[in-house]
């Protein structure tokens, strides 16, 4: 009979240990998920904000000229009333973003280090159909 109890409780032991290791692999997926999906968002409300701000006349603190070539010059978190640190990133509850301009082209690179998720987002006109979102979110443990 004694057998028998300490097989049970060994068995027990490792049914539990193991249910614990999934359920910590699950949660840390889900939470890279989450990460992934803020991310996201930050990134395009930032992208709303630089087509609001291209829209804008200079004289209301905007980026509209008449026939500017180069449509985003100018273009800084700064100047869509955002906050940025010393290495002129903006940094929110679930990221680091940085803001590049090449031609037409508005990137903005959004990402969490420690969890491995990068979002890029491109602004290439002022419609919402001119914003794509590459999401290259961490799928390992």
């Amino acid at each position: 009979m004694g057998q028998q109890q300490l097989l049970l409780l060994v068995l027990g032991v490792v049914i539990v240990g193991l249910a614990t290791v999934i359920g910590l692999d699950a949660y840390a997926q889900k939470h890279r998920q989450v990460n992934a999906d803020a991310l996201v968002d930050d990134a395009i409300r930032v992208a709303a904000q630089a087509q609001t701000w291209r829209i804008t006349p200079r004289v209301f603190g905007g980026g509209l000229e008449n026939a500017d070539a180069t449509p985003w010059a100018g273009a800084s978190f700064g100047v869509f009333g955002l906050t940025v640190d010393d290495d002129g990133k903006y940094i929110t509850a679930n990221g680091l973003m940085t803001l590049a301009v090449a031609g037409t082209t508005l990137t903005l690179t959004a990402e969490n280090t420690d969890l491995g998720n990068q979002i890029v987002v491109t602004v290439n006109g002022l419609t919402p159909h001119d914003i794509t979102t590459t999401v290259n979110a961490a799928t390992g443990s």
